[in-house]
C-alpha cells in the first residue's frame, strides 16, 4: 500500500473518532443543560445575614432568666449539589431552672444560599417530659419531603420554621402598613401549613444588647413552632438591613417567655437601628 491510501485511511479514522468525541461532548452538554433547567430556582438578594453570624439571647420567664438561646450560621455546606447555609438554633434552660422545667432544644436547617429555601431540617426537642425528634429532606426538584415518618408532597419553596424566619429577614417592610400579611408555607410532620406573617408596626425596644428601632412581626404558627407553643409569637426585628431579632415573645405550655438579645457578632451589615 502506498502512502496516499494510508493517509486517507488515517484521515478517515481521525474523522470517525472526532465524530464520536463530538457526539459524546454534545450529549454531555445536553445532559448538563437539562440539569441546569431543573435547577432554575429563584434567586434572592440577601444582605441581612451571612456565614459567621451569631446571636445570643437571655430567655426570661417573668423576672427570672430561665435559659440561653442562640442562633448561629457556622458554615456553608453542599446539599443536593447546592450551596446551603447551615443554621442552628439552640435553647437550654440554666441549671437552676432545670428542676422546674428542663429544656434542651435544637433546631437545624440547611438554607439554599441563592434561593433562601430549605433542603434539610432537623428538630430535637426535650421540654419537661415532652420529647420529639423529627427530620426532613426537602427535595425541591421533585416536590417531595422525605421525613423520618414518610414521604409527602410539598409546594415549591416550602419552608420549615427556621428557614421561614431567615427568609422573612430579607423582605422589604418599608411600605407595609399594620395588618398587612406575608403568605408563606411551612411543612411539619406530614403536611404543609399556611404560615401568615402579620406586620404589626414599629416600636423602640431596649434589651441588654442596646436600644433598637424595631419592626414588629407576628407569625401565625399552626405547627412546628419554636418551643411547644400555643401559636402566638411576636418578634421585634431591628429596623435596618440586618433585621436581627431583638426580642421574641411566645406562649408555651406553662405561660409565656421573652427572649431578649444580649450579644451579636458576624453581622452582614451595619446596625443603623441601634441607638447610641
Amino acid at each position: 500500500m502506498n502512502s496516499k491510501p494510508r493517509l486517507l485511511l488515517l484521515a478517515s479514522l481521525v474523522a470517525s473518532r472526532s465524530g464520536i468525541i463530538l457526539t459524546l461532548f454534545l450529549l454531555s452538554l445536553s445532559k448538563f443543560t437539562i440539569a441546569q433547567k431543573k435547577d432554575d430556582f429563584r434567586k434572592i438578594d440577601n444582605k441581612a445575614f451571612k456565614v459567621g453570624e451569631k446571636l445570643t439571647f437571655d430567655v426570661n420567664y417573668g423576672f427570672i432568666t430561665a435559659g440561653i438561646a442562640e442562633y448561629n450560621i457556622p458554615k456553608i455546606m453542599k446539599i443536593a449539589g447546592r450551596d446551603a447555609y447551615q443554621i442552628t438554633f439552640n435553647v437550654n434552660t440554666v441549671s437552676a431552672f432545670d428542676i422546674l422545667y428542663k429544656v434542651r432544644d435544637r433546631y437545624e436547617t440547611y438554607l439554599d444560599v441563592d434561593g433562601l429555601f430549605p433542603w434539610r431540617f432537623g428538630q430535637h426537642i426535650r421540654e419537661g417530659s415532652y420529647k420529639r425528634d423529627f427530620s426532613a429532606f426537602f427535595d425541591q426538584r421533585k416536590g417531595k419531603a422525605k421525613t423520618s415518618e414518610g414521604t409527602y408532597d410539598i409546594p415549591k419553596y416550602v419552608n420549615d420554621i427556621v428557614s421561614a424566619f431567615y427568609y422573612a429577614r430579607t423582605l422589604d417592610y418599608s411600605k407595609m402598613k399594620p395588618g398587612d400579611r406575608i403568605y408563606l408555607e411551612n411543612f411539619y410532620k406530614n403536611k404543609t401549613y399556611p404560615l401568615d406573617v402579620i406586620y404589626k408596626g414599629r416600636e423602640t425596644v431596649s434589651v441588654k444588647a442596646g436600644t433598637f428601632d424595631c419592626i414588629i412581626l407576628e407569625p401565625e404558627i399552626k405547627e412546628g413552632g419554636l418551643f411547644k407553643s400555643d401559636g402566638n409569637v411576636v418578634i421585634w426585628l431591628s429596623n435596618d438591613i440586618c433585621r436581627i431579632p431583638v426580642k421574641v415573645k411566645t406562649k408555651i405550655v406553662i405561660g409565656s417567655i421573652d427572649a431578649e438579645l444580649t450579644s451579636y457578632s458576624g453581622l452582614a451589615g451595619e446596625l443603623k437601628s441601634k441607638k447610641k
